[in-house]
């Protein structure tokens, strides 16, 4: 088993918003690594209903702001949710292993996802919104420095 996703400093973007969408996101994957099996199946659709919100958030955000890139950060928020469907249908059918790769893997994914297509997002609507690129300030990071 490997270890359960935590928020950490380094997923911070700068833009509060899509952060605080990020923290939520961070919290309800480790809910369904952590989840017992009866839990499971609950905890995948906390995180799906949250995966919809979520990516529709960022959607709306790159279409209201013409954001270059965005058919490919659409297509794979697309995939995640079509992921998603399928997986919550085998666990509903009981097989639970699936649920728990599937937990393993948005975990794997997110830091590449945030790093690249999220933080550019994130750049781009700070910009817009307030005329640059935001600050961020890493305590993680700072206290490694000292």
């Amino acid at each position: 088993m490997q270890d359960t996703l935590k928020w950490t400093d380094k997923f911070a973007l700068g833009y509060e918003p899509m952060d605080d969408l990020h923290r939520e996101f961070v919290e309800l994957v480790a809910a369904v690594q952590g989840a017992s099996d009866a839990e499971l199946p609950h905890s995948l659709a906390a995180l799906a209903d949250h995966l919809s919100a979520h990516f529709e958030v960022e959607n709306r955000w790159m279409r209201e702001t013409e954001f270059p890139p965005r058919d490919c950060h659409i297509d794979e928020h697309n995939a995640v949710l079509a992921s998603m469907a399928q997986v919550r249908e085998l666990v509903a059918e009981g097989d639970l292993a699936n649920g728990r790769r599937l937990a393993q893997a948005l975990a794997d994914w997110f830091p590449g996802h945030a790093d690249y297509l999220d933080s550019a997002l994130s750049h781009w609507m700070f910009k817009r919104r307030f005329g640059g690129k935001p600050v961020v300030i890493r305590r993680e990071a700072a206290g490694r420095a000292a």
